[in-house]
């Protein structure tokens, strides 16, 4: 059974860091892109970063220059650096995977549990 399971959010002030990470476990094959979405009370889930087996990387506009998205692709691990936080960096952040391919199967859309990030002014 693939599973997503995200840690390293927390409670900051405005301009400090996070850093969120997502490990996939299971019998894991490959993993093409990860990434990171994040929802705010009354807000729809929005993309915040993507990257690619290969390292190639996407961000919304808004975190741009702020955070920085990596893996680790050995451990099946993607990374969120938050850098600069601002009050409304607060939500809940989830990791995705579109794609898994595990034990000969693939499976699609993945989620993790979520992690609260909170940045008070």
């Amino acid at each position: 059974q693939v599973q997503l399971v995200e840690s390293g959010g927390g409670l900051v002030q405005a301009g400090g860091s996070l850093r969120l990470s997502c490990a996939a476990s299971g019998s894991i094959f490959s993993i093409n892109t990860m990434g990171w979405y994040r929802q705010a009370p009354g807000k729809q889930r929005e993309l915040v970063a993507s990257i690619t087996a290969g390292g190639s990387t996407n961000y919304a506009d808004s975190v741009k220059g702020r955070f920085t998205i990596s893996r680790d692709n050995a451990r099946n691990t993607v990374y969120l650096q938050m850098n600069s936080l601002k009050p409304d960096d607060t939500a809940v952040y989830y990791c995705n995977a579109p794609k898994i391919v595990a034990a000969g199967i693939a499976g699609y859309n993945y989620w993790g549990q979520g992690t609260q990030v909170t940045v008070s002014s």
